[in-house]
């Protein structure tokens, strides 16, 4: 017990969910080992929220055992050897010793039960994964050196990372999710597996798992150092072969920094929200596509028209929620908004500002400020003070009109009673002109409102 981190040992006090787990299977005559993620959480420090457990017990002792001091029981994953409980409001999981079989065509295993932890240890996908607590009575046991990777900062598998990756190819991805998290650098046999098996990522592993790692990743702290090995190994190719398509100076004459280092620096400098991350992450996306010369000078026109596009054809093959989807590309769409404005703000500007971003204006001000990774203090001031007058423009107006929910002064049914028509095109169409105005102009009275609308369709009665 006291060669064990004091963080560690905090988890094992007596009545403990954890020590209730061990207690009941001990005392039913089966062994007991906390092991995975909270083991290597509390020896880092973070306090797990979750625990899993192994056993030699199987799934129909673990029910029995669990039973009478769980709140709840779930067995959806009994025919995989796992018993989940909830104990004390804490989730925890039992699962009977595993020594599973992979074929080649499928990261899903072939479900063997073993009989010892060790062997249950070295299936797992990485050695700061791979140690497990001896319990009630506490013992560490660390057979493939996950302790003393985690203090000098390693990243290694168990196994030969041949065998581990080409079982499955998705603890590739988790690679780069530990790598940036805990801050291991991969030993040089894990990068040379991972370029040897990255295709298998692609052929046998669904895009929404990939999906979820590349989420995972995204909203750590600094994911930075994680991008920087999917792109280095060229997994990323796998699932997002734009990603090292922006390895391309955005200036060869004056070796401006790629486009890449810009896009990794300005996800680091983000907030570690998804949608926002996605955003810069695709931010620059549409760059390779649109990058020309002007006078020796590389120029992007319309690079967020452009990635907007390519940021929804990828979002959608990666099987993001619809939802995100569309916020990701239109933050990417209006990336560059703040550059439009470089003489100044108007009230009309404003308003158009805040109606295109809609509910994702805080998101875009971050992007925006985000977006400057320019070591030029200049440049960076200028970009702040245009960003600071913005956002002080948006206060002032917001407190004059409802400034986030602008809409035309009249709605549908008004237009279509004062106009005598049905539904159709010409509501739609007078309706935008009623917006145009109010966007232009600000606050307009009802009044107002239906005399511009006679006006308006005098003109269109006019024309011929």
């Amino acid at each position: 017990m006291n060669s064990l981190p004091e963080r560690v040992t905090t988890l094992l006090a007596p009545g403990a969910p954890v020590q209730r787990v061990a207690r009941a299977l001990d005392d039913a005559g089966f062994q007991c080992y906390l092991v995975g993620g909270s083991v290597r959480d509390a020896i880092v420090g973070s306090r797990p929220e979750e625990f899993d457990f192994a056993s030699d017990a199987p799934t129909a002792d673990i029910r029995r055992v669990l039973g009478p001091i769980a709140e709840q029981l779930w067995v959806q994953g009994e025919k995989f050897g796992t018993v989940g409980a909830r104990i004390d409001g804490t989730p925890c999981e039992v699962t009977t010793f595993r020594s599973d079989v992979y074929h080649a065509d499928s990261r899903k295993p072939e479900v063997v039960f073993g009989d010892d932890i060790e062997t249950d240890l070295g299936r797992r996908d990485f050695t700061v994964n791979a140690m497990a607590l001896r319990l009630p009575d506490p013992l560490l046991l660390d057979p493939y050196d996950g302790m003393l990777d985690l203090a000098q900062h390693r990243l290694r598998t168990p196994l030969d990372p041949s065998v581990s990756f080409g079982d499955d190819p998705l603890r590739m991805m988790r690679a780069a999710r530990f790598i940036a998290r805990f801050g291991l650098e991969p030993v040089p046999e894990v990068l040379t597996a991972v370029e040897q098996y990255r295709t298998r990522l692609g052929a046998i592993v669904s895009m929404e798992r990939i999906r979820d790692e590349l989420s995972k990743l995204l909203v750590l702290d600094d994911p930075s150092a994680g991008l920087w090995f999917l792109s280095r190994t060229r997994l990323s190719d796998e699932f997002f072969p734009e990603l090292n398509a922006m390895q391309l100076e955005q200036d060869p004459i004056h070796r401006h920094k790629d486009v890449l280092a810009h896009t990794i620096a300005v996800v680091a400098k983000t907030s570690p929200d998804l949608v926002l991350r996605l955003a810069a992450l695709f931010h620059d996306i549409g760059k390779p596509k649109t990058r020309s010369f002007e006078r020796g000078r590389a120029s992007f026109h319309h690079h967020e028209v452009v990635g907007a596009r390519m940021t929804r054809e990828r979002l959608t093959a990666l099987r993001f929620p619809g939802a995100v989807v569309d916020d990701v590309s239109r933050l990417v769409y209006l990336h560059l908004r703040i550059h439009t404005y470089s003489m100044g703000w108007t009230d009309s500007a404003v308003r158009r500002y805040v109606r295109d971003a809609g509910d994702l204006l805080e998101a875009l001000n971050e992007l925006q400020r985000c977006d400057c990774t320019t070591r030029d203090a200049r440049k960076a001031r200028a970009l702040e003070a245009r960003m600071a007058e913005l956002e002080a423009r948006i206060e002032s107006l917001a407190a004059e009109e409802e400034l986030r929910a602008i809409r035309p002064p009249l709605d549908g049914r008004q237009v279509m009673e004062f106009l005598g028509i049905p539904p159709g095109r010409e509501v739609g169409e007078a309706l935008d002109f009623l917006l145009e105005a109010r966007l232009e102009e600000g606050p307009i009275s009802d009044a107002d409102a239906y005399e511009r609308l006679a006006r308006w369709r005098e003109e269109r009665d006019r024309q011929p």
